[in-house]
C-alpha cells in the first residue's frame, strides 16, 4: 500500500468541508484545481502566488475565494505574509504547500551560478520550510489543523534531468515525515499528497497526451480524502508506480523505464509558481 494507517483524532477526511485553507502557487496548474475543489466544497479558500494576473483570474472564476501574493523565495516576505495571514484571516486552519517550479538542468554544463538549482531549492524545499514554520503558532491555536506538503512521485524516482527539482521532492518527503513525528498527539495534523505526472505548465505536461489531466487527478484526490481517512500518504493511483518502485524491487526498471520514456522529450520552461 501507498497509503500508511495511522492513528489520530485528526484525520484527512476534515480536509472536505469548514475550514480556511491557504494553498501556495494556487493560480495555476494543480494548485488551481485543489482550490477551486476544496472552494466548492464549503470551504473558505486563499490562493497565494506571486502571478497576480493568474491569482485574479482564479478567484473571478471562484467568487468567495481570495487571494494573497507570496514571494515564496523571500524569507522577509514569508514573515509578512505569515503576519498578514495571522490578522486578517485568524481561523486558518489548513496550509497547503504546494508552490513549486521545475527546470531541466544539464549539470556538465550549467552556468557558474547555479542559478536554476538555487532557484529551484528555495522555491521548493526552503519555501514550504520557511512558510511552515512562520505559520505553525496560528495553526496550532486551532481547535484542529493540517500542514499538507505537496511532493512528488520524483521524490522516489528521479528524472535525471530534472536533478534539483527530484532533490527538493525527496526531502519534502522526508521533512513531512519528520514534521509528523514532532507533531504527533498536538492539534496539528500532517499529510503528503503525492501527484503523478499532470498535465499542468510546470514542464511540457498540459500539452502531453500522457499526463494525467488535473481534472482527474484533483478528483481522485478528494475521493481519497473522503474514503481513506486513515491516509497519511496521498497517492493517486497513477502515481503508485513510482511511489511504490522500491519496495516492489522494481526500481532499477522503473527508473530507466521513466527516463528513457521523458529524457528525450523535456525543454526547459521556467514554470512560475
Amino acid at each position: 500500500r501507498c497509503l500508511s494507517d495511522w492513528s489520530s483524532d485528526v484525520c484527512s477526511s476534515d480536509l472536505i468541508t469548514g475550514n480556511t485553507i491557504l494553498i501556495t502557487g494556487g493560480g495555476s496548474g494543480i494548485g488551481r484545481g485543489l482550490a477551486k475543489a476544496f472552494h466548492s466544497l464549503g470551504n473558505h479558500v486563499i490562493v497565494a502566488g506571486r502571478r497576480q494576473q493568474a491569482l485574479d483570474e482564479t478567484i473571478a472564476a471562484n467568487p468567495g475565494m481570495t487571494s494573497l501574493t507570496l514571494d515564496i523565495q523571500d524569507p522577509g516576505n514569508i514573515r509578512s505574509f505569515a503576519a498578514e495571514l495571522a490578522a486578517h484571516y485568524p481561523a486558518l486552519n489548513v496550509l497547503i504547500n504546494n508552490a513549486g517550479i521545475m527546470r531541466v538542468e544539464k549539470l556538465a554544463a550549467q552556468q557558474e551560478d547555479l542559478a536554476d538549482a538555487e532557484s529551484t531549492i528555495a522555491t521548493n524545499l526552503l519555501g514550504p520550510i520557511r512558510l511552515t514554520a512562520a505559520l505553525l503558532p496560528l495553526l496550532q491555536k486551532q481547535p484542529h489543523s493540517v500542514i499538507l506538503n505537496v511532493s512528488s512521485g520524483l521524490a522516489f524516482v528521479p528524472l535525471a534531468s530534472t536533478p534539483t527539482y527530484c532533490a527538493t521532492k525527496a526531502a519534502i518527503h522526508s521533512y513531512t515525515q519528520s514534521l509528523r513525528y514532532q507533531l504527533q498527539g498536538s492539534a496539528t495534523e500532517v499529510f503528503e499528497l503525492i501527484p503523478p505526472y499532470v498535465a499542468t505548465d510546470l514542464l511540457n505536461g498540459a500539452s502531453d497526451p500522457r499526463a494525467m489531466p488535473v481534472e482527474a487527478f484533483v478528483a481522485e484526490v478528494i475521493e481519497i480524502l473522503k474514503t481513506e481517512p486513515a491516509a497519511a500518504e496521498i497517492c493517486v493511483e497513477n502515481a503508485k508506480r513510482l511511489r511504490l518502485a522500491a519496495e516492489s524491487g522494481h526500481y532499477d526498471s522503473v527508473f530507466q523505464g521513466l527516463n528513457k520514456a521523458m529524457g528525450n522529450t523535456l525543454h526547459p520552461v521556467r514554470a512560475r509558481p
